[in-house]
This record gives C-alpha cells, structure tokens and sequence, in this order.
C-alpha cells in the first residue's frame, strides 16, 4: 500500500467525545486511514469537570507513545509508581504494561501514537 499525503489542520478538526475514556476527547489525525490501520495518531484532551476513575488496564498494541501539548497528566504504572507529565513531557508505555490514568489538568491535551490504530484494551487488577 503506498501512503497517500496526509494533512490535518486544528482548525480543521473537530473533536469527538468517541473514544476510550469518556473523560477525554478524540481528534482524529488521518493515520490509521494512511496506514491501512498499521498505526493510529490523535490528539486527545480533558472534557473539563470530567475526571478519571483510575482505572487500571493495558494493551494488546506493538507501540504506544504520549507527547502532552498542554496541562498536565499523571499516569501510575505497576512497578514504577506515579509520573507527571506536564507540556513537553513524552512517554513510551511499553507493550502491555499495567497502567491508569490518575488526575489531569482541565486544560491537558495531549497527542498520542499507536500502532496498531485499533487494539484491545484489557482491565487489570488494582497494582500497589
């Protein structure tokens, strides 16, 4: 498959409250559609008011990294314990790592990278 140029503009875009977390919305980057589904790339922000239920859970995916454009975000992961990422911040969660979403700014957007674009997502029990 050869990849057609894809361009998005923000002022283009139109966020979605269609996602994984109900606390969140999703803008849509093209990619999956560019890549046949071998990668997925959003931006996602807060729903202001919305919080996380801290719920634990990870991937079934090959890659997924987080850049945060704006805010903050904390995210725990087993073994490795709370991290704040605040604008400029980046994480590459490794496959399968066990994972929640803790607190976030009102203002945290953020744009996050997979692959594939569509994977499972699996709850876990509550790590210490």
């Amino acid at each position: 498959m050869t990849q057609p140029l894809t361009i998005r503009h923000a002022d283009d875009g139109k966020f979605e409250g269609q996602g994984l977390r109900a606390f969140f919305e999703y803008r849509d980057l093209g990619i999956r559609d560019a890549t046949d589904g071998d990668f997925g790339a959003h931006v996602i922000r807060a729903v202001p008011g919305e919080e996380s239920p801290g719920a634990w859970h990870s991937h079934d995916l090959r890659f997924q990294m987080v850049y945060v454009t704006k805010g903050w975000v904390i995210f725990e992961y087993a073994g490795h314990g709370e991290v704040v990422l605040r604008e400029g911040s980046s994480v590459l969660q490794p496959p399968g790592i066990v994972h929640r979403e803790v607190r976030h700014s009102d203002d945290m957007e953020l744009v996050e990278i997979t692959s594939p674009a569509d994977f499972a997502t699996r709850e876990e029990e509550p790590h210490a």
